[in-house]
């Protein structure tokens, strides 16, 4: 597929083939030489030139003529599958930079906080959990987010509810967690247990843990709960990917491969349901790598073993720093709004910086000098800063390899980094489906003060450098992996269908930009230009059918728009029962 060809001739040589044997063949004089193997008709077929009614595609999966429905009519063969649209609108198929399947599927499968559940209901969702689980095993999941608590949890409140269970729940960011009592205890945390390097432990005014965890310290107790089977995840991918096709996702960067699971079982999940059919979407996979990771190493060296023929293994992902909510654990160029109670360390005044400059340059260089993109975790503008800098140590270590390093998240990022990436290709890659008021928004808010979060996510600044910008879910960090929810933010920055309040409204930008990011931004990413991100002859059937034109309806109903249907190559892999 696409990511076999480099560069080079995906840009020039490719593209003139796919002219020459593809679209010559397929129109003599206005004759059809060969019979399309699949029709779509009486749509509204929206392609780089303007709307089409109808649309042929090859055996082979390509776009090979554009045009009338009534012409199209005359040219079928018995063989021909026809799709009448009935007016529905036809778009590209989208692509997801940046989602975590595994980790959403097993979320499902554990212990589901609704995001925004204010104490009562969490400890109620908890007790209801442990009613269910058997007696000593672990109480697992998430989401919580301090504001909606009403205050900072501690573990004496989920003590109340847990039955004697070992309890451990993650926040919405998945960089914090809240422990009980009992899991402490199998971690054997104390007061005399020291901070890892890149981990805080909270603790109270008398110096005993509270039961909350930051970034690594995460990490002292989550190596006690038994780790998910085979089984459980295959079969959390499997369900995660057959959701992702219902909401019109052709394709999608795994972010972090090896979190969840662990990389054996993660990586070994993806090959298999590549292998079985399951997977039918593009699809790359990030592995997490952390300085000093010897089995990150080894899968970076035999990454080729799991690649197939539309799952690439060519990309690395870095955690630079945390998240700016109430953790204060983003890495910032200036100081938070405020302290976190309880604590006076560098952290709580401008964050933490997860792997040290020199380091991850150097990291950075040998990850591009092998092939490899790497995605970086920068929520903070300090963490922004230190990853452009890393791919500008890359371009004077290799040259311009012409693989484009993409920037993660950029909550904040100061104004003079924005131009820095268009001079040294990198790509911004935002998150949407969090871009209006909830609870998370408002914990960062608290945290940064009034001022700075008049610029959260400044993707309007980043399309105005002539940057390139594209988008990621970060599901299941966000409730819902719909993409519509994050369009519809990109241009109102408000609630979904609407709100007085808003988040950044300065930096909304137009609704063809928002869909650009999706589809046309995100091929370009990949190198893939010429096969994908827009409806036109020589380009691969990658498409969705949606049940109205999103240009045709008000901005603040653009998070009901629904997927009816998506095309892979051609392929129906996936029809809303209607």
């Amino acid at each position: 597929m696409y990511w076999e060809f480099p560069p080079l001739i995906h840009r020039t040589i490719l593209p003139a083939l796919i002219a020459a044997q593809l679209i010559a063949p397929c129109f003599a004089a206005g004759e059809r030489s060969a019979p399309a193997t699949l029709l779509l008709t009486h749509g509204r077929i929206r392609t780089t030139t303007g709307w089409v009614e109808a649309l042929a595609v090859n055996e082979r999966g390509i776009i090979v003529a554009l045009g009338s429905s009534a012409e199209f009519e005359r040219t079928i063969s018995g063989t021909t599958r026809r799709v009448d649209l009935r007016g529905l609108t036809v778009l590209p198929g989208f692509h997801d930079l940046h989602v975590h399947p595994i980790f959403a599927g097993l979320q499902a499968q554990r212990c589901v906080i609704p995001q925004g559940a204010d104490l009562k209901s969490l400890q109620d969702h908890v007790h209801e959990c442990a009613v269910k689980t058997r007696p000593g095993d672990w109480i697992t999941g998430g989401q919580w987010d301090a504001p909606a608590l009403g205050r900072a949890p501690e573990h004496s409140q989920l003590d109340e509810v847990s039955l004697g269970h070992p309890v451990l729940l993650g926040d919405t960011s998945e960089h914090s967690a809240w422990a009980n009592s009992v899991a402490l205890k199998i971690a054997g945390i104390t007061r005399q247990t020291r901070n890892p390097p890149s981990g805080i432990i909270e603790r109270d005014a008398a110096g005993e843990p509270t039961g909350v965890l930051r970034e690594d310290a995460v990490l002292l107790v989550r190596r006690y709960v038994p780790p998910p089977t085979k089984e459980e995840v295959e079969s959390a991918l499997s369900a995660s990917v057959k959701e992702m096709l219902s909401y019109g996702i052709s394709s999608f960067t795994e972010a972090a491969a090896g979190y969840s699971a662990g990389l054996e079982k993660e990586v070994g999940a993806y090959a298999a349901l590549a292998d079985s059919g399951v997977l039918k979407q593009r699809i790359h996979l990030c592995l997490s790598w952390y300085p000093g990771d010897a089995t990150a190493e080894r899968y970076i060296a035999t990454a080729n073993a799991y690649s197939r023929a539309r799952l690439a293994v060519d990309c690395v992902k870095i955690f630079l720093d945390g998240v700016p909510t109430d953790s204060h654990t983003a890495a910032m160029l200036e100081p938070y709004h405020g302290r976190v109670a309880g604590r006076a360390d560098a952290a709580s005044r401008t964050g933490m910086l997860l792997v040290p400059p020199a380091v991850l340059n150097q990291a950075v260089a040998r990850f591009d000098a092998l092939g490899l993109a790497v995605k970086f975790h920068a929520a903070g503008d300090a963490a922004v800063r230190a990853g452009l800098d890393a791919i500008e140590a890359a371009r004077r270590a290799n040259g311009f390899s012409g693989i484009l390093h993409d920037v993660g998240h950029c909550t904040f990022v100061a104004r003079d980094d924005i131009p820095r990436a268009r001079a040294i290709g990198a790509t911004f890659e935002v998150s949407p489906y969090l871009w209006s008021p909830s609870p998370i928004n408002d914990s960062i808010t608290e945290a940064v003060g009034p001022v700075l979060i008049q610029r959260v996510w400044p993707v309007r600044e980043m399309l105005e450098a002539r940057a390139l910008v594209v988008a990621g879910s970060d599901w299941s960090v966000v409730p819902s992996v719909n993409p519509w929810i994050a369009v519809e933010a990109l241009v109102t920055r408000e609630r979904p269908g609407g709100s007085a309040d808003a988040l950044g409204k300065g930096e909304a930008i137009t609704l063809d930009q928002a869909i650009r990011l999706f589809t046309v931004n995100a091929a370009r990413h990949r190198h893939a230009e010429n096969q994908l991100g827009d409806v036109s002859v020589g380009k691969l059937a990658d498409l969705i059918v949606l049940d109205r034109d999103p240009f045709a309806i008000p901005v603040r109903e653009l998070h009901t728009v629904r997927v009816m249907k998506t095309f892979i190559g051609g392929e129906l892999v996936y029809a809303r029962a209607e």
